[in-house]
């Protein structure tokens, strides 16, 4: 068997499994596997397929597969690594964000298909759009996105071996295949936490982290961030006071600790410098006071000499009188 028609029978073995796996145990996606065109799936799968069911679709070659729900840690981590690119893009306007189940359209050649070309449309967790895509995304009519994302940073699915495939291999393939610059994979547990950018022939190779544990992207020049924190999930004020997030996290914090620590040494040196007059100052009294001393005593030793001298002249002049 060709590696075409292996591919092609993995794919119909996924499609088969997902099929056999969802459509009697999972209410909240009771269409999940369903084959449907394209057509179709923007016109009715899209969006709120539901009136009582909350799920999101995503449309892979034909079939729809459910965006599986995710659990506290993954979406406590997938909130701060996205509040982590806000505050970089607060501070430069490159690119910006869709997320909140917006798609946007892959399409891959494909061999193993008639026509040649295979489409997906995915809904990544968080979609970077470069200002420099030549697909513009802004207007307050979009819901899709109609270019390829330039990142795409995804939360694992992790509630069955299908689901991990997906993000960490099929997705891995098809966002690398489209031009996807870097593809990030979060997971709380580290067991598929990755971070991807892609090579001149579109294949994803790891971004390796520097000596001290920081990966920095390619994609957005000065966004980095520490392997280590993606566990602690500091908090933004912590963030803001690390060399690593300096450059970008809670600018308008920094500059009002720098304003507060310069008042705060400012009012320390003023402090130091009354405490220094207040010293200079009592040294100068009490130097006066010496003098002063020095004066009454000088004053006080004349006053006793007239005296004595007062006293030999009286006793002199009585002697010349008794001797006269």
């Amino acid at each position: 068997m060709g590696s075409a028609e292996a591919l092609h029978e993995l794919q119909k073995e996924q499609t088969e499994q997902t099929r056999d796996r969802t459509a009697p145990v999972n209410p909240l996606a009771p269409d999940e596997g369903r084959r449907v065109s394209l057509e179709e799936y923007w016109e009715k799968w899209y969006e709120n397929p539901y009136p009582d069911i909350d799920v999101s679709y995503e449309w892979n070659n034909g079939i729809l597969e459910a965006k599986p729900l995710a659990n506290a840690p993954q979406i406590e981590l997938g909130f701060w690594f996205l509040f982590l690119l806000g505050q970089y893009l607060y501070s430069r306007d490159i690119a910006q964000l869709i997320n909140l189940e917006t798609g946007f359209v892959l399409t891959m050649e494909d061999v193993t298909e008639p026509s040649g070309i295979r489409k997906a449309v995915r809904k990544p967790d968080i979609g970077i759009i470069l200002n420099s895509n030549p697909v513009p995304w802004g207007r307050v009519d979009q819901r899709s996105f109609a270019g390829v994302c330039d990142g795409v940073v995804e939360f694992i699915s992790d509630s069955t071996q299908v689901e991990v495939r997906r993000d960490t291999q099929e997705k891995r393939r098809d966002y690398a295949l489209t031009g996807v610059q870097e593809y990030y994979i979060l997971d709380p547990t580290s067991e598929h936490m990755h971070f991807f950018q892609l090579t001149p022939d579109r294949q994803y190779e790891e971004i390796q982290p520097d000596a001290e544990g920081v990966i920095r992207s390619q994609l957005l020049p000065g966004f980095q961030f520490r392997h280590s924190d993606l566990y602690e999930l500091r908090a933004l004020e912590e963030l803001a006071l690390d060399e690593v997030y300096q450059g970008f996290v809670l600018p308008k914090y920094q500059e009002s600790l720098a304003a507060r620590q310069r008042a705060e040494q400012r009012a320390e040196s003023e402090a130091a410098a009354r405490q220094q007059a207040e010293q200079r100052a009592e040294s100068e009294a009490a130097a006066r006071r010496q003098a002063e001393q020095r004066i009454d005593a000088e004053t006080a030793s004349r006053r006793q000499a007239e005296e004595r001298l007062q006293s030999l002249e009286a006793e002199l002049a009585r002697l010349r009188r008794r001797s006269s």
